[in-house]
């Protein structure tokens, strides 16, 4: 059994993550800023903000989840935040899996990132956000932090939640397609991929992709 503490527990990727470590014998801490709607029994939450929290729950975990979004009063905190909790990680001997989007990955070995693209008017600000975020980690990542990047499939969140099938397709940083050129991922799955990466480690200092 690991102690698993994830950032943004009660949101969409948090939550997802929380119910999957918990069903499998986890021992769960989950904080974000407010109380979950449908708490999962016997999860620890704690509520409040990062900084409040962070150095209370990061000492004694074996994983730390940061699934934060770029969002409301995050919008252009979320670099400085995950630093933060990077060098917790760090100094408290933690893997770390930072949850990015499917805009820091590439269509093609060596292409130029989705990101780098022409993003949407609306979601440019938060996919630039999310990839300054992975840059901090292969630029800036503590020498001793055990650290992944996860990126989704194109078509992933509450609005495509799907169900968990128990299985999926993992990738290094170049996007996964399925035959007829799609990239999907229910929120499920992706959050099995998560926990199945921190069960049994596979990528160590390293972006990581999840499709079908």
């Amino acid at each position: 059994m690991a102690t698993v503490v994830v950032f943004g527990g009660t949101g969409y990727t948090g939550g997802n993550v929380v119910r999957e470590a918990t069903a499998r014998g986890h021992r769960v801490v989950s904080v974000s800023r407010s109380e979950p709607q449908d708490p999962v029994a016997g999860v620890l939450y704690e509520t409040g903000t990062v900084e409040q929290v962070a150095g209370r729950v990061i000492p004694g975990a074996d994983a730390v989840v940061a699934a934060l979004s770029p969002r409301g009063d995050m919008a252009g905190r979320l670099v400085d935040t995950y630093r933060d909790l990077a060098r917790q990680s760090a100094a408290a001997g933690a893997r770390y899996l930072q949850v990015g989007g499917y805009s820091s990955l590439r269509p093609a070995p060596g292409a130029p990132r989705f990101v780098e693209g022409d993003i949407p008017e609306q979601f440019r600000d938060e996919a630039l956000e999310g990839e300054a975020t992975r840059v901090l980690l292969a630029e800036e990542g503590p020498e001793a932090l055990d650290w992944v990047f996860v990126s989704p499939a194109a078509a992933y969140g509450a609005w495509a939640a799907g169900e968990r099938t128990g299985r999926y397709r993992v990738g290094e940083d170049v996007a996964l397609v399925d035959e007829e050129g799609g990239s999907t991922i229910s929120g499920g799955d992706f959050a099995a991929a998560i926990v199945d990466e921190i069960e049994n480690p596979t990528r160590h200092r390293a972006h990581m992709s999840v499709a079908y």
